[in-house]
C-alpha cells in the first residue's frame, strides 16, 4: 500500500509503564533514573498494523487489553518507549470528552482554546463557533464555567468542537456512549457521513457496533496483537475467546405452565414463553417518552407529523408495554396543504442508529384514496409483536411522504421522533430477539444391535 493511500501505520509499537509498591519508591526512581526502582510492565507490546484512507477501523478488547493507550500514541498524548506510529492528516480524537477543558474557563472560552489546539485559526474557530454552540445544545451554559456542567454536557461540548475541525482521521473511543439518547443519534448521524469522507478508528466493548461501523478490526489482548483482519471474523473471534473463558451462569427461572394466549388473525399474540420471559432476570419493560414534534428532520412540510405514541395492543397504558407483546404504533398527521398519496412510515433504530425494523402504509393501503385536503388530518396504526429488545436507547423514526413506492416526495420526517428506553432483556447477542410461536424438540433413541 502506497504512502499516500495509508492514514495510520503502526509498526512494532509498544508502551512499558513502572509500577511502584510506594511512593517513596516513585522519588527513588526521579532522584536515580539509573536505579530500577519499580516493576516494568508493557500495557502494549510490538503491535504492528495499517490504516487505510478512508477506512472505517475497530479495536477491540477487554478492560486493560492496551486500547486507551494505543489511542493516546496515535493521538499523540503519549510516546512510545519503542517502536512508531505514522498518522497522515489532523486527527480528531474523541477520548475521555470534556477531559481537555478547563474548568475555570467558560464553554466559549473552552471552544476556542481546543479547537485552536486542533488546529483550527482564530479566524476557523469564529466561522464555527455559532455551528458548534447549536450542536452541542447546552444553551446560555455555554457563557458559564465547565466546573459547574454536568459530565454529559461537558462531553456534547467536545463531541461538538471535534466535529467541526474538518480532521482527516477521527479517533472514538466508547464517546457515543454519552449524553443523552437525543445527542446520541445526532453524534451517529454525524459519525455516518463522516465515514463517507474520512477516516475512523472506532475502539468499543460492543462487538455488535464495531460490526455495524468497522471494515476491518483489531483485537488486542494483555498488550499484544491477538488478531487483525475483516471485522466479522475479528469479532467472532473475539467473542468465542470470552465465551470459552466464561462459566455459564445457572439460571433460576420459574417454571410455569407454557399456555398460548390470544390471537389476531388465527396467529398467537404473544410469545408462548412470555411467563417464562417475564420472570425478574428476563423481564424486558419498555418505557416510551414523550413525542417530540420539532426533533431534527426535513422535508417539505405540505403536512406534518403532530404525534407518535406506541402503547399495548390490549389497550393498557403505555406504561405497562413489554417487549414480546403486541403493541400499536400511531403517527398522526396534519396536512397544511392538499397531499394527494399520502404514506406514512416508521423506523425504529438503535443507539447507533441502525434501522432494526419497520414498515409503511403503502402496500396495504395503495388502492384507497386517502387524499388529505388541508386541515385534514390521518392517523396510521401499525399492530405488531414488539420483538424482545437487549437493554438501552432506542428511537422511532416518523416519516410522512406524497407519491409510491418508486417515486415519492418526503413531507417530513422526524429522525428522532419518540425514544424508548429498554430495562432488563434476555438478548445477549445479536440485535433483537424474535418472538416465538412455537418451539419443538424431538429426540429418538435406536438401539445398537
Amino acid at each position: 500500500m502506497s504512502s499516500d493511500a495509508v492514514a495510520i501505520r503502526a509498526e512494532g509499537l509498544s508502551k512499558a509503564y513502572r509500577l511502584y509498591r510506594r511512593p517513596s519508591d516513585r522519588l527513588l526512581q526521579f532522584l536515580m533514573p539509573g536505579r530500577q526502582a519499580g516493576a516494568e510492565h508493557w500495557a502494549l507490546r510490538d503491535v504492528d498494523f495499517t490504516i487505510a484512507r478512508g477506512e472505517t477501523f475497530g479495536i477491540v478488547g477487554r478492560n486493560g487489553a492496551g486500547k486507551s493507550t494505543l489511542l493516546q500514541m496515535i493521538a499523540g498524548v503519549l510516546q512510545p518507549t519503542a517502536g512508531r506510529v505514522a498518522v497522515n492528516g489532523r486527527v480528531a480524537a474523541l477520548l475521555e470528552l470534556g477531559s481537555g477543558f478547563d474548568p475555570a474557563f467558560t464553554g466559549r472560552e473552552n471552544v476556542y482554546m481546543n479547537a485552536a489546539i486542533l488546529g483550527l485559526t482564530r479566524e476557523e474557530i469564529d466561522r464555527r463557533y455559532d455551528s458548534i454552540v447549536e450542536f452541542a445544545g447546552i444553551g446560555p451554559f455555554i457563557d458559564q464555567p465547565v466546573r459547574t456542567y454536568s459530565t454529559g454536557m461537558a462531553a456534547r461540548l467536545a463531541f461538538a468542537v471535534a466535529a467541526h475541525v474538518d480532521a482527516d482521521v477521527l479517533i472514538v473511543d466508547e464517546a457515543l456512549s454519552v449524553g443523552d439518547v437525543f445527542f446520541a443519534q445526532k453524534c451517529m448521524r454525524f459519525l455516518r457521513d463522516f465515514q463517507k469522507r474520512g477516516t475512523v478508528l472506532f475502539v468499543s466493548h460492543d462487538t455488535g457496533a464495531v460490526l455495524s461501523l468497522c471494515d476491518r478490526a483489531l483485537w488486542l489482548e494483555g498488550g499484544r496483537l491477538r488478531q487483525v483482519g475483516p471485522a466479522k471474523e475479528v469479532c467472532e473471534a473475539y467473542l468465542a475467546a470470552f465465551a470459552a473463558e466464561s462459566a455459564e451462569a445457572a439460571s433460576d427461572v420459574p417454571d410455569p405452565a407454557l399456555t398460548r394466549t390470544g390471537s389476531v388473525r388465527g396467529i398467537p399474540s404473544d410469545d408462548w414463553r412470555l411467563a417464562m420471559l417475564e420472570a425478574e432476570k428476563f423481564r424486558n419493560a419498555l418505557v416510551p417518552m414523550e413525542f417530540d414534534p420539532d426533533a431534527p428532520g426535513y422535508g417539505e412540510r405540505r403536512a406534518s407529523i403532530v404525534d407518535v405514541a406506541v402503547a399495548p395492543a390490549d389497550g393498557g397504558p403505555a406504561e405497562m408495554l413489554k417487549a414480546g407483546h403486541v403493541v400499536r404504533l400511531s403517527i398522526t398527521v396534519e396536512a397544511a396543504e392538499e397531499v394527494a398519496r399520502p404514506v406514512v412510515g416508521f423506523y425504529v433504530k438503535d443507539r447507533l442508529g441502525q434501522y432494526l425494523f419497520g414498515d409503511n402504509t403503502y402496500l396495504s393501503h395503495q388502492h384507497r384514496n386517502l387524499r388529505l385536503p388541508p386541515g385534514a388530518r390521518l392517523t396510521a396504526t401499525f399492530t405488531f409483536q414488539m420483538p424482545l429488545l437487549a437493554t438501552g436507547n432506542y428511537m422511532v423514526c416518523a416519516a410522512l411522504a406524497d407519491g409510491d413506492a418508486l417515486s415519492n416526495t418526503q413531507q417530513h420526517w422526524i429522525h428522532d421522533a419518540l425514544p424508548l428506553k429498554v430495562y432488563g432483556s434476555p438478548i445477549n447477542h445479536g440485535l433483537v430477539g424474535i418472538p416465538m410461536l412455537d418451539i419443538e424438540v424431538e429426540r429418538s433413541l435406536r438401539s445398537v444391535a
